[in-house]
């Protein structure tokens, strides 16, 4: 059976509170073999019968909504997929121009953004923060540089710029969750 992992996204953030067994019990109610949680932010490892991710992704966000109350964007991966969010990001990796991995991020995102988007995100961004970015097949990369917490970078401006909406990771945890996939 193929193992996955689903990011949740407002996961403990904004009031939205989860516990993770609770998540983990609402997931083997549904189906889900295997479930596991990594970290305390809505990250859940399971096993599921071959179906596409978008459904698997569409299931977990219905449940979550219908059982707990709250909106949550969910990207479902198989460890394959995981890995190139981590190997694909140009800011990270081993000599100077890669970032930290504490800072370095990989936003997941419910679609792909037009390249125009993306190409005036950039020029409106230029000069106000040393934050890089690029733009992958439906993740954003973005190394923080400095940290997320003092960016003007949000997920809420991403999102009216880009026109969809994203869960971030950093290299840390994508790195922790990956090595929990095996």
């Amino acid at each position: 059976m193929p193992r996955y992992v689903a990011l949740l996204g407002s996961v403990n953030v904004g009031g939205n509170r989860l516990k993770m067994a609770d998540l983990r019990a609402a997931l083997e109610a549904e189906g889900f073999s295997d479930v596991a949680t990594v970290v305390a932010s809505g990250n859940v490892l399971f096993d599921h019968d071959s179906e596409p991710a978008d459904a698997l992704a569409a299931r977990i966000a219905d449940m979550v909504q219908r059982e707990f109350g709250f909106a949550s964007l969910v990207v479902v991966l198989d460890r394959s997929e995981l890995s190139s969010a981590i190997d694909d990001n140009p800011f990270h990796g081993d000599g100077p121009d890669h970032g930290e991995d504490k800072f370095v991020h990989s936003i997941f995102l419910d679609g792909q953004p037009s390249m125009e988007s993306f190409d005036a995100l950039l020029a409106e961004h230029r000069g106000k923060g040393s934050e890089r970015l690029a733009l992958g097949p439906r993740v954003l990369y973005l190394d923080y540089v400095h940290g997320a917490g003092v960016s003007s970078l949000t997920g809420p401006f991403l999102q009216r710029r880009l026109g969809c909406r994203g869960t971030a990771r950093n290299m840390t945890s994508l790195k922790r969750i990956r090595d929990k996939m095996t």
